[in-house]
């Protein structure tokens, strides 16, 4: 997948809008990461609004680029009625790199903001969308069409692979 070889983080947005198909291909992909016990503790919120983005971008102090996007998806994980709680937040981070991935195939462009585990950037997002108590918010993806581009750099390290056997 070329999407794996060619993603940037992309934290500068055109003012085009995101069409809503691409919005759902995209959450559609995320939905189809595996879980632990295929327990899907995932719920994904889609704001447009631009006041609670503005919110969003004030939640940590790396999410201000969240400001010029023109769609925001908070990724978020149920505490409740889970079969194994402690990989909600590994089974979110598989969605993730799922959401991600398809963002960039859609030419899209999107940043991981961390949210989670720092409870206080978890507080300001959850006051943010009104999130009931037994959700949790776990990242912040600004979404929209690049405004910047680069050559994603190598990451492949040779010293860091260890053969046995």
């Amino acid at each position: 997948m070329k999407e794996i070889f060619t993603r940037i983080s992309v934290r500068k947005y055109t003012d085009q809008p995101v069409e809503a198909e691409k919005i759902d291909r995209i959450l559609k992909a995320a939905m189809q990461a595996p879980s632990a016990a295929d327990q899907q503790p995932w719920e994904f919120y889609v704001v447009r609004d631009k006041a609670v983005i503005n919110q969003l971008a004030q939640a940590s102090p790396y999410a201000k680029c969240t400001a010029n996007a023109g769609t925001v998806i908070v990724p978020c994980y149920r505490t409740e009625g889970l079969w194994c709680p402690e990989y909600a937040e590994i089974d979110l981070s598989i969605a993730c790199e799922n959401l991600w991935l398809e963002t960039a195939a859609q030419g899209l462009g999107t940043v991981m903001l961390g949210i989670a585990p720092h409870e206080d950037r978890m507080e300001a997002v959850a006051r943010a969308l009104n999130l009931p108590a037994n959700l949790k918010p776990f990242t912040v993806f600004p979404i929209g069409y690049p405004a910047e581009s680069r050559a994603q750099q190598d990451r492949y390290d040779a010293d860091r692979i260890h053969y046995i056997g």
